[in-house]
């Protein structure tokens, strides 16, 4: 059994099997975020890097075959985290409760993992569009929460057809990821009327799917 964490997959040469190499790949990353966010993605060199990591620029290409890679493992970790915490969408006792909780729970779980981490916009706003493998990350994460998304709206018994769930779970994690991703950009007081927004239409578009769960099932 290796000690290899989710968060260092994909763009690595090699994937650490000891808790040593973890740590130094953790290092790696956590350093290139740093960089990343003060200086900017393209101005940051595998050497500033090695050396704020305290190690030899060798020992860095033992993991990573260049930037790109190191910043595809920080997309991951960023994307790991998000999915950590919106695992709570799992849970059953969400089926029994009303829309409007399901709706919360979602968007504002999202919009403290963008408070939390504060150099997710910070640094991918500059790659945005010009590194195929972080979209790549992306697209993968939100496969993951559309099928998550599915399996939980299914339970709801609503009748509809599996196409439904899928379209109906894509919408709402691209079209609340967009809007999130957006008021990044905003003033804190727009920003927050951005979400409360987000949470309206989030919330009436599933009404409209599932109007026995307008209100509160106890009413």
């Amino acid at each position: 059994m290796t000690n290899e964490s989710p968060s260092t997959a994909g763009g690595m040469r090699r994937k650490p099997r000891q808790a040593r190499s973890q740590e130094r790949v953790n290092r790696i990353i956590d350093v290139a975020e740093e960089l990343f966010i003060s200086q900017g993605y393209n101005a940051t060199t595998t050497n500033a890097i090695a050396a704020g990591a305290k190690i030899p620029i060798g020992s860095l290409y033992q993991f990573f075959p260049d930037k790109t890679a190191i910043m595809q493992a920080l997309a991951l970790r960023y994307e790991e985290r998000l999915h950590q915490k919106l695992a709570i969408l799992n849970n059953p006792d969400l089926v029994k409760l009303p829309l409007s909780v399901l709706v919360d729970q979602l968007i504002d779980i999202t919009e403290q993992h963008f408070s939390e981490n504060p150099g997710y916009y910070a640094i991918f706003m500059e790659v945005q569009g010009a590194l195929p493998e972080i979209q790549a990350v992306g697209d993968t994460a939100d496969a993951e929460l559309i099928r998550d998304l599915v399996t939980l709206l299914a339970q709801r018994e609503a009748g509809l057809e599996t196409a439904d769930y899928e379209a109906i779970a894509f919408v709402l994690v691209k079209a609340i990821g967009t809007l999130m991703w957006l008021s990044l950009s905003q003033e804190q007081a727009f920003r927050q009327r951005l979400v409360a927004e987000t949470k309206r239409f989030a919330l009436n578009y599933l009404q409209s799917y599932f109007p026995s769960d307008s209100v509160p099932a106890n009413k």
